[in-house]
């Protein structure tokens, strides 16, 4: 019997609420599997904005979207996630958020951080339209993820039920593993 897969789980509920010409958000591009994922999903009709603040995202991005042949239908910044609203206007029908750093990089103590992860999850919150998703991955095997994931799930379950629905997935027997948050924004 197959080992449940989070990516794949992941990568349902966005199919479930996104399609073509669709708006979308990759808060945190890391290498651009998420973006790339997401410009594929849009199509040419569609938009996708990609946020970190690593010019190596950027480029590592920029190459994977090219590798897949994207759509021309995105833009990458380099800006932190909680600016997002400066630069997406209108509503998205889904988001994305990996937390922690970029994998591969070397600098594995520069990760998001809850200063600036819950008021950009806040501002996506707002971003949201009816019948969105927003999917957001938390990585609890360093300090700050753990720390991260705790303040999220707390401000979560402020959240009234009326409005969104909101669960959280994870693997009960190993509590450093990665776990995830989907929240739909109800019509």
């Amino acid at each position: 019997m197959p080992m449940t897969d989070l990516l794949s789980l992941q990568k349902n509920f966005i199919k479930a609420h996104l399609g073509p010409g669709d708006r979308a958000v990759d808060f945190t591009m890391g290498n651009g599997y998420d973006t790339v994922f997401l410009s594929q999903l849009v199509g040419p009709a569609g938009e996708v904005t990609a946020f970190d603040i690593q010019p190596a995202a950027l480029r590592s991005t920029a190459e994977n979207l090219a590798k897949n042949n994207c759509p021309d239908n995105w833009r990458l910044i380099c800006a932190s996630h909680h600016r997002a609203k400066e630069f997406v206007t209108g509503k998205i029908k889904a988001g994305m958020f990996n937390l922690g750093y970029l994998p591969g990089a070397g600098n594995k103590k520069l990760t998001t951080m809850r200063t600036t992860t819950l008021p950009a999850v806040q501002n996506a919150l707002e971003m949201l339209d009816d019948g969105g998703v927003l999917l957001v991955a938390v990585y609890p095997g360093h300090p700050e993820g753990a720390l991260e994931g705790e303040e999220l799930v707390k401000y979560f379950g402020t959240i009234s039920r009326f409005q969104y629905s909101i669960a959280q997935f994870r693997m009960l027997n190993s509590p450093e593993s990665p776990f995830f948050m989907v929240i739909e924004k109800k019509e």
